[in-house]
């Protein structure tokens, strides 16, 4: 029989001072905020590169797939390290490998170092999740856990935000080169802060009996469970349709509608910051909500609508841009209602594990979509682009609907 033992307390009761709750909850925010800052390290950049390298959307969609590939295979494994091991460490490495990163695209020359830049990325990008949620799910009282997952969001969709207007500002003022050496910077300034308050970030780890054979069972068996799996299939879809925003919607706004770089970048942003105001108020949703997958699968449907009605093209240049950014919004409010919706769904014992799976559904769609889409973008296809995601939104409903089912069931 296995003997396998979680050593970590139970939730922390409702008397944990705010200001403990509130610290983690911030540095935790702060690391989420640096990767996915990173995310948009090659894509803000793809007009630059097409101009200076002669490169086409489809190899621009090749880079952020290699990103997405290395991601999502580190993340899936990075969940059963950090259950034996503890977050930490996978935390102070990620940004390491994210400073790394930084300096090698300031020093690129061709699509091959590109491709090492993506892939780099790539590799710090993949523990964020599972290191993530272990320190929230451990350290953060359960009353307040609701409101952290909507921090967590929101400080996502902040490093999201805070991308464009620090490569189009930098890289106007300094050169792009410079840009990254300036984000690389920034990431070392990140990681000394995060080790100065390391005593905030440990969490207790897996102990198990050295005889047990049935160990590496035990830990593939949240594998077999459906309800992993639809909420793998959800995070799939609803980031293809993110990915659309994030690497293309810029080229999209100047081609339907003749906008400039700045000012599509800076919809861009707009999206984002109206996607973490929508996190802010679906942490308040998500802690009074019974049926957390209803109010993600409204909150998606609201956006595919949104996304839908600016790929028909029929707004104009400015409606579209503030449509663009409502759907952020829309898309935000089901932010933590999707996190409580996977804690539910959750084994105990296997949250590293079960979140490094499940996000690495974010991971797949973010390198499938670049693919499928880039091809589109090359053909001219820019309203067809933009319905496609809408689509792919839309089919994300009804993998969140199979979660709540079968957590109910489970």
């Amino acid at each position: 029989m296995n003997t396998t033992t979680l050593s970590s307390a139970p939730a922390a009761a409702p008397a944990v001072p705010m200001q403990q709750d509130a610290t983690i909850i911030g540095l935790v925010g702060l690391a989420h905020a640096s990767s996915h800052f990173g995310h948009l390290l090659l894509p803000l950049m793809f007009p630059v590169f097409m101009k200076e390298f002669g490169l086409s959307y489809s190899e621009l969609g090749l880079l952020m797939t290699t990103f997405f590939v290395v991601s999502g295979v580190g993340q899936a494994c990075a969940g059963f390290v950090v259950d034996r091991l503890g977050a930490r460490p996978l935390m102070f490495t990620a940004l390491g490998i994210f400073i790394a990163a930084c300096v090698a695209a300031s020093m690129v020359t061709g699509y091959t170092g590109l491709v090492l830049v993506a892939a780099l990325a790539g590799l710090g990008n993949a523990t964020f999740h599972p290191v993530d949620f272990t320190i929230l799910n451990q350290r953060v009282s359960a009353p307040r856990l609701g409101y952290a997952f909507s921090a967590h969001g929101l400080t996502g969709n902040l490093g999201w935000a805070a991308a464009p207007v620090f490569f189009a500002g930098l890289g106007a003022a300094i050169g792009w080169r410079n840009a990254y050496v300036a984000a690389a910077v920034m990431y070392v300034v990140i990681l000394i802060l995060l080790v100065l308050q390391r005593d905030k970030l440990s969490t207790q780890v897996v102990r198990r009996d050295p005889q047990d054979a049935g160990d590496a069972e035990h830990d593939m068996a949240f594998m077999k469970l459906p309800v992993v799996w639809w909420c793998f299939g959800f995070f799939l879809l609803s980031t293809m349709t993110l990915a659309v925003v994030q690497s293309f919607s810029v080229s999209i706004l100047k081609a339907m509608h003749g906008i400039s770089f700045e000012a599509a970048t800076y919809t861009l942003t707009a999206y984002m910051l109206c996607g973490a105001v929508g996190m802010f108020v679906g942490g308040f949703i998500a802690v009074r909500a019974a049926n957390s997958d209803r109010v993600v699968a409204m909150a998606m449907a609201a956006g595919a609508v949104l996304l839908a009605i600016c790929g028909t093209g029929w707004l104009g240049g400015t409606a579209t841009m503030v449509v663009l950014a409502i759907t952020g919004f829309a898309v935000g409010i089901g932010g933590p209602s999707r996190d409580m919706m996977i804690k539910k769904a959750t084994p105990k014992g296997a949250t590293g594990r079960v979140y490094g799976l499940v996000y690495s559904g974010l991971d797949t769609g973010f390198a499938i979509s670049p693919l499928v889409f880039g091809v589109f973008m090359d053909r001219g296809w820019y309203g067809a682009t933009l319905l496609g995601a809408a689509l792919v939104l839309l089919l994300s409903v009804g993998a969140a609907l199979g979660v709540g089912l079968r957590t109910v069931s489970r």
